[in-house]
This record gives C-alpha cells, structure tokens and sequence, in this order.
C-alpha cells in the first residue's frame, strides 16, 4: 500500500547524523562508504525520498539501480512507504533491457533479438560445430569465462592473450576455448539473440554511439542512485 508524502522534516528525522548528512547530500557525486548492516540502504531512500520531498528531484526523473531483483523489490517498497513510489528502481539488466526495447527499434529500424535464459544450449550447439565433447560442468566453466569475459571488457584477442595467466576449462585448449567463444558469438548473432552481459553492453554501447539516444536518456533521468555497488562486476 502507497503511503502519502513525508514531510522532508520527518524524513530526516528518522535518521542518525550520519544518515542524515548522507540524505542532505543532494547534488554532486555522493559516495556512501559503511560496513554491512550499518543502515546505507536506509540512508540512500531517505535521500531520495528527502529529495523528491524537497522539491529537488522530480520522481520520474531518478533512476535507483541495484544488481539483484531482491534488492530492486526492497527499494521499491522503502520508497513506496517514504512516499517516493514515483521513482523508478530497477537493477541494472532491467533498465539497461527497457531502454533497448525503447531505443533498439529507434535506431535499426527492427526488433530487438530475444535474450537468452542461458548460455548452456548455444555452448552446446558451438561445441557440437566445432565437434568437442564437453560435459555439463565444462559448459557451466565455458559460460562463466564468457561472462568474465564480457564484464571485463575485453575482445576475443585481448582474451587470448589473457588465457596465459588464467585456468582452463577441462581438458580444452587455449585455441579450443578461443573458438568456442567465438561460434558462441556467431551462433547468437545468426540467430538474432543477445545473452545478459550484452543487454548492459549494447546498451551501453547505444548510448555511447547515438547522440539523440544519449540525448533522450540524459533529458529522461537527471539522478541515478547505485544500492549494493559492491556486487557489481
């Protein structure tokens, strides 16, 4: 159940004084730094809340990330009851996946590919291609070095060059694993699919490469607040 506007005085109130200079903190890059427990959650919706509150943000206009679905929930509800339920929170697969299906049909004129639940099948189709054997672990290994991969932002050849210094998977080889990543690109691209590390890349990607993208994404939302930055990649 929505709740009405706090008052930005009782907002406050509610707060130690730490807290409390965390929530005044309106403008400019704000960085909250505390242990586990120690209330950053708190500190960041009554922020958000005393902001909206005040008058210094607009709800539709601040975008609240975190990375898992648990947390996006708990910050809805937080601000729900402060009586910012205008203010979007997503994690950060959520928003980057609405601003694709938004901005994908703009720019190319087409759908967006579909995302992939998993990698596991493609993987799987990719070594079947290329005729190795892998096993269900092998393809769970192979996936999260795809991910690694893609979070650290490297291209096929910077990846190469970094297999000299990592593990790898089961009984393949550097070559083997290097073109096992690369049908797993090409499977997906025939197929008109995206994996979940490319719903963040293409999106930001999109915004990097299209001025009017940036431009529409910039006028949309003015204030970005990151929960639980700690579990981002």
């Amino acid at each position: 159940m929505t709740e009405g506007p706090a008052t930005p005085a009782a907002l406050l109130a509610g707060l130690d004084a730490q807290q409390r200079v965390a929530a005044e903190a309106l403008f400019g890059p704000v960085c909250i730094l505390a242990g586990a427990g120690t209330g950053k959650t708190r500190a960041i919706t009554h922020r958000i809340a005393y902001g909206v509150a005040s008058g210094a943000f607009t709800p539709n206009r601040v975008m609240a990330l975190t990375f898992t679905n648990r947390s996006a929930a708990e910050l809805r509800g937080r601000l729900r009851q402060l009586g910012a339920g205008g203010v979007a929170a997503r994690t950060f697969h959520a928003a980057a996946l609405a601003q694709l299906n938004y901005f994908w049909p703009q720019v190319t004129g087409g759908q967006l590919p579909s995302v992939l639940d998993g990698k596991g099948r493609v993987l799987g189709h990719a070594a079947e291609k290329l005729s190795l054997r892998v096993d269900t672990a092998m393809l769970r290994d192979i996936a999260a070095e795809i991910e690694w991969r893609k979070v650290s932002g490297l291209t096929l050849d910077q990846y190469a060059a970094a297999l000299a210094t990592r593990p790898l998977p089961g009984t393949l080889s550097a070559e083997q694993l290097i073109d096992l990543h690369r049908t797993y690109e090409e499977l997906k691209d025939e197929r008109k699919q995206i994996d979940f590390e490319d719903v963040l890349l293409v999106c930001a990607g999109m915004i990097e490469m299209e001025p009017s993208v940036a431009m529409q994404v910039r006028e949309q939302y003015r204030y970005f607040v990151v929960d639980e930055y700690q579990d981002v990649s």
